[in-house]
C-alpha cells in the first residue's frame, strides 16, 4: 500500500512540475528598413504592404518578447506597436536603442515588464590603427517573467557583409562580436546561473569567426537553438558531424541570390536547461519577402 502511494505521489509530482510551469516565447526579426521617413543613406519608407506583412509575421509567432533590427525612429517603433495593439497584440513595454548608425536601430517590444535597461551605445574598437564604433550598439534589458523569475535579453545587429571602404567587413564584424561576447562573459562570470538570451542579426553563418566568437566555448558557451521550418523534416543527419538537414535559412541576399542562416537565438547554460525544442522554429508565411529580406525566428523556454 505504501509503495503504491509513493508511486502515485511520484506521478503527481511529475505532473505538477510540468503542468504548472509557465512558458516564455522570445523572437527576433530584422524588419528591413522599417522607416517612417527617408534618411541620408536609406531613401525609401516602409510601404503599407510591407508593414502589414511584418505585423502578420509577428502575429503568427505571438511572442512574449521580440527584438527588432533595422528599426527606424522611435516614431516608427511606436507606429508598429500601436498597429499591433489595434490588431489585438499588445506590447506595453518597449525599448529603442540608437547607436552610432543614425539610420537604423535596435528595438525590443515586450508583454512583460522591464526590471532594468542597460543600452550599450558607446563601445568602440581599434582596427588597423583606426577607431571604430559598434554601429548599432546592443540593447540589454532585464525582464520579469514571473514574481520569482527574471531573465536578461541582449539584442545585437552586427556589421553587415557589405564591403566597407574603411576596413575589412568581416574583421569589423568580428571586433563587434568580441565586444558582445565580453558583455556576455562579464555577466556569466559574475553569475554563472544567469538566465540570458542573446539574439539578433549576426550577419554571418554559424561557422564564421564572428558567430563562433559570440557563441563562445567551454562552460560559458551559449546554446544555439537553431530554429527551423515546421515542414515535417525531423530526421537526423546521416553524417553525425552535422546538424539535421531541415530548413533553417533566415535571410535572402539578393546580390548573390543566396539564402543563409544569419539570425540567431542563443541561450545561457542555465536557460538552455529550460529550453523547449519543439516550440522553437522559423516563421515561414507565404509571401514572407514582402515584409523583409529576413524571416523571424522564435524560441521558447520554461519558467519555474
Amino acid at each position: 500500500m505504501k509503495s503504491r502511494f509513493l508511486r502515485t505521489l511520484g506521478i503527481f509530482l511529475l505532473l505538477d512540475a510540468t503542468t504548472f510551469a509557465g512558458t516564455i516565447r522570445v523572437a527576433t526579426y530584422n524588419v528591413e528598413n522599417y522607416l517612417d521617413q527617408p534618411t541620408e543613406s536609406r531613401l525609401f519608407v516602409k510601404s503599407d504592404a510591407a508593414k502589414a506583412k511584418v505585423r502578420e509575421s509577428i502575429h503568427a509567432l505571438n511572442p512574449d518578447v521580440i527584438a527588432l533590427e533595422e528599426m527606424g525612429s522611435t516614431n516608427a517603433l511606436l507606429e508598429l506597436r500601436a498597429s499591433l495593439k489595434k490588431d489585438g497584440l499588445d506590447f506595453p513595454f518597449w525599448e529603442h536603442v540608437q547607436g552610432f548608425d543614425t539610420n537604423i536601430h535596435l528595438a525590443v517590444l515586450s508583454k512583460l515588464p522591464f526590471v532594468a535597461r542597460l543600452p550599450h551605445t558607446n563601445d568602440s574598437f581599434l582596427l588597423d590603427g583606426r577607431r571604430f564604433r559598434v554601429s548599432r550598439g546592443f540593447a540589454e534589458v532585464e525582464i520579469q517573467a514571473t514574481p520569482n523569475f527574471n531573465f536578461t535579453l541582449i539584442a545585437a545587429h552586427l556589421k553587415s557583409r557589405r564591403p566597407s571602404p574603411e576596413a575589412d567587413e568581416a574583421e569589423q564584424r568580428l571586433q563587434e562580436a568580441k565586444i558582445l561576447r565580453g558583455i556576455v562573459d562579464e555577466k556569466l562570470t559574475r553569475e554563472p546561473n544567469a538566465n540570458l538570451v542573446v539574439l539578433g542579426d549576426f550577419n554571418d553563418v554559424v561557422s564564421s569567426p564572428s558567430t563562433k566568437e559570440t557563441i563562445g566555448r567551454g562552460k560559458l558557451k551559449l546554446t544555439d537553438t537553431r530554429p527551423a521550418e515546421r515542414n515535417g523534416d525531423t530526421d537526423a543527419n546521416e553524417n553525425p558531424r552535422y546538424a539535421p538537414r531541415n530548413v533553417t535559412w533566415t535571410h535572402y541576399y539578393g546580390l548573390e541570390d543566396s539564402y543563409s542562416r544569419i539570425d540567431y537565438i542563443l541561450l545561457s547554460p542555465a536557460l538552455g536547461r529550460r529550453w523547449l525544442t519543439n516550440e522553437t522554429y522559423i516563421c515561414s508565411l507565404p509571401n514572407w519577402g514582402i515584409g523583409s529580406d529576413h524571416r523571424p525566428i522564435t524560441a521558447t523556454f520554461l519558467t519555474p
